[in-house]
């Protein structure tokens, strides 16, 4: 049977390890066996950071509105139970950006929510 020599996949995976930490600093960028630890810590930093993302972004909405419908003297958690039983589906997201970029549309979903409140 032929030696198998490995030297073109050994490359190919050095080189993918080190151009996955190119800028990092000192040593994790330029041997092997530093790189492949930092982007292994990197890689698990980015999958958990992918779910932390979406909290924070909802974390984000959440302090928008609150603050929006303080301004108009509704609680936060008033506001989403009178939208609820005003039977309007808007979900965080666009609610914020509503808040945000429309006041007088916003300020019109609040007048909704306090009359369903008000009405139950």
């Amino acid at each position: 049977m032929p030696r198998v020599k490995r030297g073109t996949k050994r490359n190919d995976k050095r080189k993918k390890i080190l151009g996955l930490t190119k800028g990092f600093f000192l040593t994790k960028s330029k041997l092997y066996r530093s790189a492949k630890e930092a982007s292994q810590r990197a890689l698990k930093f980015a999958y958990s950071g992918r779910k932390q993302r979406k909290r924070q972004y909802r974390e984000l909405w959440i302090v928008r509105i609150g603050a929006a419908t303080r301004s108009h003297g509704v609680s936060y958690s008033q506001f989403m139970h009178g939208l609820l039983l005003a039977k309007i589906e808007l979900d965080r997201k666009v609610l914020a950006d509503l808040a945000v970029r429309d006041p007088q549309g916003f300020e019109q979903l609040v007048t909704q929510a306090k009359a369903a409140l008000s009405a139950a």
